[in-house]
Order: C-alpha cells, then sequence, then structure tokens
C-alpha cells in the first residue's frame, strides 16, 4: 500500500478518533455486553447480539484506523507561495466563475465547503501549479478549464 499524504490537523483527527475508539468506545461496548449476558440465555438475548456486533465493528474501525495511521506521511500545511500545496488556499476561474478551494488531505476532505482531497481529480490537477496557470479536469461531466488566479 503506498503512503498517503496527509497534513498534521488530519492524522491528529484520526489518532483521536482511534483513541476514543479503543478507550471511551471499548468500554462502552464491554459494558452493553456485560450487561445482556445479566439477562440471562446468549442464545436468543437481542442486546447481547447487537452489542456483539458492535463490538466488531468498533474492532474493524480500529484496525483500519491503525493501518492508515501507519501507512502514510505527515506534511507540513503550507499558506501562502507561489505553488499549490497541501493546505493552500486556491482561487480559480472557470466559465462558471470564480471558486475557493482548500487543498486538505483525504480525511479532510468536504466538497461542499471546498475542502477538496489532495487525491482528488481537481487537487491532484491543481497541486504544484503556479499561479496563472492554466489546469484541465476531466469531470463527469466532460473536461473543465480552470485558472489559478491566487494562491494563499
Amino acid at each position: 500500500m503506498n503512503d498517503q499524504i496527509i497534513s498534521q490537523e488530519g492524522y491528529d483527527k484520526l489518532k483521536e478518533e482511534l483513541d476514543n475508539l479503543t478507550t471511551v468506545k471499548r468500554r462502552e461496548i464491554a459494558e452493553r455486553i456485560e450487561r445482556a449476558k445479566e439477562l440471562g440465555d446468549l442464545s436468543e438475548n437481542a442486546e447481547y447480539s447487537e452489542a456483539k456486533d458492535a463490538q466488531a465493528l468498533n474492532e474493524g474501525k480500529i484496525l483500519e484506523l491503525m493501518g492508515i495511521l501507519k501507512n502514510v506521511t505527515v506534511v507540513e500545511t503550507v499558506n501562502g507561495g507561489n505553488e499549490v500545496l497541501m493546505g493552500s488556499k486556491v482561487t480559480v476561474k472557470s466559465d462558471k466563475g470564480e471558486k475557493d478551494y482548500e487543498i486538505v488531505s483525504f480525511n479532510e476532505a468536504d466538497p461542499l465547503a471546498g475542502k477538496i482531497s489532495n487525491e482528488s481529480p481537481l487537487g491532484v490537477a491543481f497541486l504544484h501549479r503556479k499561479k496563472g496557470d492554466m489546469v484541465e479536469v476531466e469531470t463527469p461531466r466532460g473536461a473543465v478549464k480552470y485558472k489559478i488566479m491566487k494562491i494563499e
């Protein structure tokens, strides 16, 4: 698996989620299992079955996060400058007008808020470009041309 690039903020969010799942969530699920055991017959105990399912999902998520954290490279976010990098805020112009984007790591992406992943087609197209560059991006509706107007 190739290392994914992630910002320190994105790494911290993943680490915080992992810590929560391994401490708080594990304890809550263990308590649910114990309460369900007290109800008796486990073969027909819906509460026990649901708690065990929740435990399996939680452990799966913990393993997934541990794998992600082991295979990421934390990079410094850069604001300002003349090249689009992780953390850059970019103003671009297309046929549809101007739009602002922020280049973030995969787990911070929120396209509706203008935060695009460095791994998305737009993110890949904008990375390492300079103010004034023309960029063409293939979208489901065809190619769209963008001009990089500003980099913060």
